[in-house]
């Protein structure tokens, strides 16, 4: 008889199965991970759940890929699959990359992961405190940009939105050495964890702080913006004197004008995620530079898929992490 699973599925927006499915055998490249923790993204799982495509004009088919969107997972590899060598069976390992929409997600009790998207982590490390590093990896690579331009350095670095990527954000702004960070948010207790993680300054987007910036005296140096929304990109285009990097997903087009020409003004788009910037977030976490877990403000069993996600929708969680295996 064929092993099983419990596995979560995304039948039509708002509703939700947690199923039975046979365990997969890993295949060529992959190894198959017992899956201990994985945290939301929560643009993927707001927009699937609303039945709105996470980027404008991509079809968005239902039933949804099993097991999608879960993929900031942390696991034990169970089975190794053919033509693997750089991992051994108990293993302990965190996802970098997502996978992709067509293969199965990691809202499951077991999933088959290619290894080139893993990194080994230490058996120090708990759960919570590595399951998000695929989006720290993520901000990483925005960061990367930054530096080879340095604008993180001896400056003072503003952080836009302070959803899960924002408050990493400003994590890594102190980690690599600016002089202040400014977190900039419309919330109130986003504001007070950004304080707690480092922020020099937390401040809503109307605060007294920006009414003295001036043509000649900008406020920040540099900035990144965690939104993806045109009016926090063009503030922060406003208020920062050297370069705004953009890592929300943009969806509208933003004003870059005669002002930003003629006095050098840099905005910065998105590179691809690569390995290099996920070790580099990894090497943070170890250190203690970068904190993940503050970020999963509710812990779930994966059974209350639907209620984690409307605790997001009402902005009374920053992320959830959900537990496959009901542990509570």
């Amino acid at each position: 008889m064929t092993e099983t699973m419990k596995m979560l599925h995304i039948m039509a927006p708002g509703k939700v199965e947690w199923r039975d499915a046979p365990i997969p055998e890993p295949g060529a490249g992959e190894v198959l991970v017992k899956v201990k923790a994985v945290t939301t993204c929560p643009h993927w799982d707001l927009h699937l759940m609303s039945g709105e495509p996470m980027f404008p004009g991509v079809p968005l088919p239902y039933p949804y890929t099993p097991g999608q969107p879960g993929h900031e997972m942390t696991g034990e590899i169970v089975a190794l699959g053919p033509e693997v060598t750089a991992f051994q069976i108990g293993d302990r390992v965190a996802a970098w990359r997502d996978a992709g929409a067509r293969r199965q997600g990691c809202y499951a009790q077991y999933v088959p992961f290619q290894a080139e998207n893993l990194l080994k982590i230490p058996a120090n490390l708990a759960a919570t405190e590595v399951a998000s590093l695929e989006l720290a990896m993520c901000v990483q690579v925005s960061f990367n940009q930054l530096q080879r331009i340095d604008a993180v350095r001896g400056k003072r670095v503003g952080v836009s939105g302070l959803g899960p990527a924002g408050l990493i954000a400003l994590q890594m702004a102190h980690a690599y050495g600016a002089s202040e960070v400014v977190a900039i948010d419309p919330v109130a207790e986003r504001r007070a964890l950004a304080l707690q993680l480092g922020a020099a300054r937390a401040v809503a987007p109307d605060d007294s702080l920006f009414s003295s910036s001036s043509a000649e005296n900008r406020v920040l140096d540099s900035a990144i913006d965690c939104t993806g929304l045109k009016r926090s990109i063009e503030f922060l285009m406003a208020q920062t004197k050297d370069v705004v990097a953009i890592f929300g997903v943009l969806r509208e087009d933003v004003a870059f004008g005669w002002d930003h020409w003629r006095r050098g003004f840099k905005l910065l788009g998105y590179e691809p995620h690569n390995c290099g910037a996920a070790e580099q977030a990894l090497q943070l976490i170890i250190n203690g530079q970068l904190t993940v877990a503050p970020l999963a403000t509710h812990t779930l069993p994966l059974t209350r898929y639907a209620e984690g996600v409307e605790l997001l929708r009402t902005k009374q969680a920053i992320k959830i992490c959900f537990l496959p295996w009901g542990e509570v």
